[in-house]
C-alpha cells in the first residue's frame, strides 16, 4: 500500500512486515500498537543517506514517541536526540542514547532540568527568552559549569499547518525575534557561564510543502552571516524539523528532497547542520490496532464501537486529524459508512468518521499512521489502562511496553485517614 510499504495485505489479510496483525491481536491483545522496525530503519537511513558527505546531525525529536526501544533503535543507528523535558532526557539516557548528541529545547525548562542536562553534558540548550537564558546562566555559575546555548530564532514565517502545531510565527510562543537575538548574542559578556555554540529555528509539525523551510532557512542565514561579519564563532545550524508524512491525501516531499532543499539553501554554510524529524521518522512506521466491539445502527447513522478511544489516541479529538483505518481482514460483504468511536464518554471520542467499512462484530482494524504522537499523547482517561507496544522485526514480535493495569493505576493513590 502507498506510504505503508512495511503494512500488506496477503490473501485478504493485512500484515506488518512477516507477521500477521490478527496473530498480533489475539496474543496481545487490544488496543496495542504495533510498529516495524523495518519502517524506522529505512526512515532515518534515507535522512542520513541524503546529507551524503554535507557534516551533519539527525536529532530525533523524542515527544514524537518516546519508547526506549525506539530511542534505542535509533541511537544504535547514530541518532543524536531532540529534547523537551528532563524526563525525556533519562530516557535517552537509559535507552543508550548519547546526551552528548542531544539537544534540549522547550521554552519552560526547570531550574531542575537545567541542573540534571547540565551534569549529563549536552550538545546544547535551545533557548527560547532571555528570561531562559539568566536563569540558566546563573544555574551554570552556581554549578561551575560553562552552559552550551543555540538560541531559537523565531523566524516569522507561516507553515501553513494546523494552528496548534505552528511554531514559527511572532504570536507563536516559541523562539525570538531575529533582532532579539543579535542583540543577546552581541551581550555574550552579560552571560559569563554562557557559551553560545548554535543558531535554531523550528517553524511547526506536519509541513508539507518546502517553501516554508526555504524561508526560515534563509532568514537564518542572513541572521548568522551578521553574526559571523560581526566575529562571532557559530558551530552548527540547527533548522528544525517539521516535515509532515502522508495521512490521507497529503503530498509531501520526499525526505530525500526535504534534506536535499536545506542543503542546496545553506551550501555556503561551513556549520554542521542539524535538524529534528519526529514524525516523519515514526509516524507511518507504526498503528494501533483496535477490535470492533459493537455495531450500532441507527436512523442517523452507523456506529462501529471499537475497544480503542480518544485516550489511546488523541490526535482525531484534538486536531480533527485524519487517520486511514483499515480491516485486517477483508471481505466481501456489504459495506457501509460507519462513524468508528471509542468507549468513552464523549462526543469527541472518535477515531474516524465516515468510513466505507464491510464489518462484523469482533473484526480487528488498523488505524494507520500511528507511530507519531500515538502513545506519547496517550492517558488514562476513564481509567483506562493505557495499550500495549508491539515491535516487530521480520518475523519476530517483541513486547516493549507491557499494557498497563488497573492496579498500577491506582498504586499512588491514597484515602484519607479517618
Amino acid at each position: 500500500m502507498s506510504g505503508f510499504p512495511e503494512f500488506d495485505y496477503r490473501n485478504n489479510e493485512l500484515f506488518v512486515e512477516s507477521v500477521s496483525l490478527k496473530q498480533i491481536a489475539r496474543e496481545f491483545g487490544t488496543p496495542c500498537y504495533v510498529y516495524s522496525r523495518a519502517a524506522l530503519t529505512k526512515a532515518y537511513q534515507a535522512f542520513d543517506a541524503a546529507f551524503a558527505n554535507r557534516e551533519h546531525l539527525i536529532c530525533y525529536a523524542v515527544k514524537a514517541n518516546s519508547n526506549i526501544a525506539i530511542l534505542n533503535l535509533f541511537a544504535r543507528l547514530g541518532s543524536g536526540f531532540d529534547i523537551v523535558s528532563g524526563g525525556e532526557l533519562q530516557r535517552v539516557i537509559k535507552a543508550g542514547g548519547d546526551p552528548g548528541k542531544t539537544v534540549f529545547s522547550g521554552v519552560g525548562k526547570h531550574v531542575d532540568e537545567m541542573r540534571m542536562a547540565l551534569n549529563a553534558n549536552i550538545l546544547c540548550f535551545n533557548v527560547e527568552s532571555e528570561a531562559e537564558l539568566i536563569v540558566l546562566n546563573q544555574i551554570a555559575k552556581d554549578m561551575g559549569k560553562i552552559a552550551p546555548v543555540s538560541l531559537r530564532v523565531n523566524p516569522d514565517v507561516d507553515a501553513k499547518t494546523h494552528p496548534y502545531i505552528s511554531t514559527g510565527l511572532k504570536e507563536n510562543k516559541f523562539g525570538v525575534p531575529a533582532s532579539v537575538a543579535e542583540r543577546i548574542y552581541q551581550s555574550t559578556q552579560q552571560y559569563p557561564h554562557i557559551r553560545f555554540t548554535g543558531l535554531d529555528c523550528h517553524i511547526g509539525s506536519q509541513l508539507t510543502e518546502l517553501e516554508p523551510f526555504l524561508q526560515a532557512s534563509h532568514k537564518m542565514l542572513n541572521l548568522l552571516e551578521t553574526l559571523q561579519s560581526q566575529g562571532l564563532s557559530i558551530e552548527h545550524l540547527d533548522l528544525g524539523g517539521g516535515l509532515g508524512i502522508r495521512y490521507t491525501d497529503e503530498t509531501p516531499p520526499s525526505i530525500k528532497d526535504y534534506v536535499s532543499a536545506l542543503c542546496a539553501g545553506t551550501r555556503t554554510v561551513k556549520q554542521r547542520l542539524l535538524i529534528e524529524p519526529g514524525r516523519s521518522l515514526v509516524g507511518n512506521s507504526g498503528i494501533l490496532l483496535t477490535r470492533v466491539e459493537y455495531l450500532k445502527h441507527t436512523s442517523a447513522r452507523d456506529f462501529a464501537i471499537v475497544d480503542a478511544a480518544m485516550n489511546d489516541l488523541m490526535r482525531p479529538a484534538l486536531y480533527d486529524a485524519y487517520h486511514a483505518i483499515l480491516p485486517v481482514q477483508q471481505n466481501a460483504s456489504e459495506a457501509r459508512n460507519y462513524q468508528v468511536v471509542g468507549p468513552v464518554c464523549e462526543t469527541g471520542d472518535f477515531l474516524g468518521h465516515d468510513r466505507k467499512l464491510s464489518l462484523n462484530d469482533g473484526d480487528f482494524l488498523a488505524v494507520m499512521s500511528a507511530g507519531a504522537y500515538g502513545m506519547s499523547m496517550s492517558s488514562n482517561y476513564n481509567t483506562r489502562p493505557r495499550a500495549a507496544e508491539i515491535m516487530v522485526d521480520h518475523d519476530q514480535i517483541h513486547i516493549i511496553r507491557q499494557r498497563e493495569t488497573i492496579d498500577q493505576l491506582m498504586a499512588d493513590e491514597r484515602v484519607l485517614p479517618q
